[in-house]
Parts: C-alpha cells; sequence; structure tokens
C-alpha cells in the first residue's frame, strides 16, 4: 500500500507561511465557505488553507489572515475563514481560564496509559487504532495519513475522534494524545477541546456522531465505513466555571537589559510588544518532548524544530543555544552568566511549554531573577470574552477585529 503524501511543503518558516497564504487568498471568501468540508486526500488541492502549522506557531499570526481575508472579501464574504481562525482564539482563551481541564487530560491520559499496559483487551484495541489496523477503511486511513504527514482535514480529526471514542471505545484523553503527539499544527487547546467537543464534554450532552453519510460525502466517495456506532450517549463530566483570575498578565513591565529565552509557541519575536532594547543573551527552548509521555512524530518534532530556528533566525541570534526539557540548570547557568536580571519570553498560553516555564521561574525566582510573559493586544483582547460556547464568543468578532485595527464595514 502506498504511504499518504500531501501535496503541501510544510516548510517552517515565516516566508513559507506567506507563500501558503498568498496561494490560498483568492480562495479565502465564498469559495472557502462551499468546499471547505470536502477532503479529497493528502495528495490533492486542498479546499482549506493548510495554513494552521504556520499559524499554530505564529510565524504567520491570526491577525494577518484575518486583515488580508477580509482587506480582499470584505468582513461578510470572508466570514467562514475569519470565523475559523477565530476558533484557535477561542480555544485557548477558554482553556486559560479553566487550567484544570488541561491538568485532569494529562491526569486521565497518563492513567489510560497504565492501562493499556495492564488490559490487554484495551491493550490491543489501541494499537489496532494506533497502526491503522482496525478494519474500517477511513479510520485507517486516516491514522496513516497523520502519522506520514503529521496533519489532518479538519472534518476526518472530527470523524476520527467520534469512531475512537464511540465506535472502538476508545478513552479520549488516548485519541487526543495521539493527535497532540503527530499534528504539525498541535496545540493544547485546540487539540483537547476539539476532542472533548467531538465526546459531547464541552458543550454538555452535545457530541458529534460520525455516519457514513458525511463520511463519504465529505471524503469526495474515498470512503463509505461499516459498522460505526449509529446512536451514542455522549460522555459527560462536571463542566468547570471560568476563572477571570487566571488571565492576570503577568510580568508585562521591567527595567535593565534582560535575557530573551525563545520558544515554539510564539516565533514572530520581532513583533512582540514590549520586547527589550537592550538584550543581553539570547537562548531557544524546544519543549515538545513535554507533550507526551509517547514519541512525538517526526513531521510534527520537524516543523517546531524549524520554527524555533526561524525565530531565533528572525531575532538576529542564529548561534543561540537551545536547550531541552531535560537543559533547565544548563539555561539558568547561561541566563546568569549574561548579567541580566530578568528573562522576557512571550507568553505561552496553558500547556505543556507554560507548565515547564512554571518550573523554570520558580528555579530563576530562588536566584533573584523574574520572569516577564509579553502577551500580545490580539489575546488580552479576545481571551476574556471566552466564558461560554463559541456561538456566543463569535458575536464579538467584529470588536474583535476592530480592535486589531482591521476595517470591518459592509
Amino acid at each position: 500500500m502506498d504511504e499518504p503524501r500531501s501535496a503541501i511543503d510544510f516548510e517552517p518558516t515565516r516566508a513559507a507561511g506567506l507563500e501558503r497564504l498568498a496561494r490560498f487568498l483568492p480562495q479565502a471568501g465564498s469559495a472557502y465557505a462551499r468546499h471547505r468540508n470536502r477532503d479529497l486526500g493528502p495528495d490533492r488541492p486542498a479546499s482549506v488553507s493548510r495554513l494552521s502549522p504556520w499559524v499554530r506557531r505564529r510565524l504567520i499570526t491570526e491577525e494577518e489572515v484575518c486583515r488580508q481575508a477580509i482587506d480582499r472579501f470584505g468582513p461578510w464574504e470572508s466570514g467562514a475563514i475569519v470565523r475559523e481562525i477565530f476558533w484557535r482564539t477561542y480555544f485557548k482563551g477558554w482553556l486559560e481560564m479553566r487550567p484544570r481541564v488541561w491538568d485532569a487530560y494529562r491526569e486521565e491520559r497518563d492513567d489510560a496509559l497504565a492501562r493499556t499496559e495492564s488490559d490487554t483487551k484495551l491493550g490491543d484495541a489501541y494499537a489496532r487504532a494506533l497502526a491503522g489496523e482496525t478494519g474500517i477503511d477511513a479510520f485507517d486511513a486516516w491514522a496513516r495519513e497523520l502519522v506520514v504527514t503529521g496533519y489532518l482535514h479538519n472534518h476526518a480529526r472530527m470523524s476520527f475522534a467520534s469512531i475512537w471514542i464511540f465506535t472502538l471505545d476508545l478513552p479520549w484523553t488516548l485519541g487526543a494524545d495521539f493527535f497532540f503527539r503527530h499534528l504539525m499544527d498541535g496545540d493544547p487547546a485546540s487539540n483537547t477541546l476539539s476532542w472533548r467537543w467531538v465526546a459531547g464534554l464541552h458543550s454538555r450532552g452535545k457530541h458529534y456522531v460520525a455516519t457514513p453519510d458525511a463520511i463519504e460525502e465529505c471524503s469526495g466517495g474515498r470512503f463509505r465505513p461499516e459498522g460505526l456506532a449509529e446512536d451514542p450517549e455522549p460522555l459527560d463530566d462536571e463542566g468547570p466555571h471560568p476563572d477571570a483570575e487566571a488571565l492576570a498578565w503577568r510580568g508585562e513591565a521591567g527595567e535593565g537589559p534582560a535575557f530573551l529565552l525563545v520558544t515554539a509557541e510564539d516565533c514572530r519575536v520581532s513583533s512582540l510588544p514590549g520586547l527589550p532594547a537592550s538584550i543581553a543573551g539570547t537562548a531557544g527552548a524546544l519543549l515538545e518532548d513535554w507533550r507526551s509521555p509517547l514519541a512525538i512524530g517526526e513531521p510534527a518534532r520537524a516543523f517546531a524544530d524549524g520554527a524555533l530556528k526561524e525565530a531565533l533566525r528572525q531575532a538576529g541570534a542564529e548561534e543561540a543555544p537551545v536547550f531541552g526539557v531535560g537543559d533547565m540548570e544548563a539555561l539558568i547557568v547561561a541566563i546568569e552568566e549574561s548579567g541580566a536580571r530578568r528573562v522576557v519570553s512571550a507568553y505561552a498560553p496553558v500547556g505543556p511549554v507554560a507548565d515547564w516555564l512554571k518550573l523554570l521561574e520558580a528555579r530563576l525566582c530562588e536566584r533573584g531573577i523574574a520572569l516577564q510573559r509579553l502577551s500580545r493586544a490580539w489575546d488580552r483582547t479576545a481571551w476574556p470574552f471566552a466564558t461560554r460556547g463559541y456561538f456566543r464568543f463569535s458575536k464579538t468578532i467584529p470588536h474583535f477585529v476592530s480592535a486589531a485595527g482591521i476595517p470591518f464595514v459592509r
């Protein structure tokens, strides 16, 4: 069987992201709205932008995509792509105010992984799903496509998650972990909350059930799986309440030379607000191994690594050292040797990088060094509105767009 291949070269540079945006832009209006659910396969022309890996790493920003789409088509014809971009913003804000959801996901994932070792039936079913050997044609093809290319169409992701949860009866956290390990655009908020949404946990009682008809239509007739769960009950838990205090933006001010710490969370270093004029030293931190206890997929790792190198290049620090998850003490030594008494880094939303930075912050504090997180106005404006569902949040998109200086008129 031929391995799936992508029709797009996902080069982790800003130039490649801008080129991809320019090529997609003519289809960003009504054509996108009509055809965005079509998934004809990884080696066929895309009906979607496939910009998500670059946006995820902020090699290009959400604001840039929205601005160009609205400038070209106006706010109404570009509405579908703009709303799609804001799903990522919404999920980040939602999780930022409910960090316990991320903690619970990690705990449940680790427990489920342990059970795959002790429960032979579960372990075998899990292994077959990962290998794409379930006998469900669409699911198996998507599993292989994800591992090989590091990408899946959004409709395939929804259907895959639904089959994983309701037909294969596997723990949703293991499926979310599989995606998070392999997706080039793997984002803690978007990935975790999308799986919760399919399961019926995000909007309680509202789940997504994949059907043969929908899969056949969206795949252009490539697949029509049999034996899918037809009327499953949604999963349930007690939904968390938002905590507005979790959005207290920390460390926005400081004096004197700073040490710049660059992660792959935000690679548009040159456009970070509040970036100090005097930089005493620079380093990168590649923290992908904290995504999961299991191995990270090669396309996902390669894109993150390349994005970090691009970020350092933009910062004029191509030769800066790059530290890994286990190199915290060596990083602290480099910071101390620079003479800086503060470290600045782009704000990392809830997720593994934020978890690692909290540990670093505690270690730096012991040495009298502050860690300051530089946040973007886009996030500070939109995230506080992610208090409930996306429908309510989306009504405020004109306000968010106008606040970014993008004309939003008929």
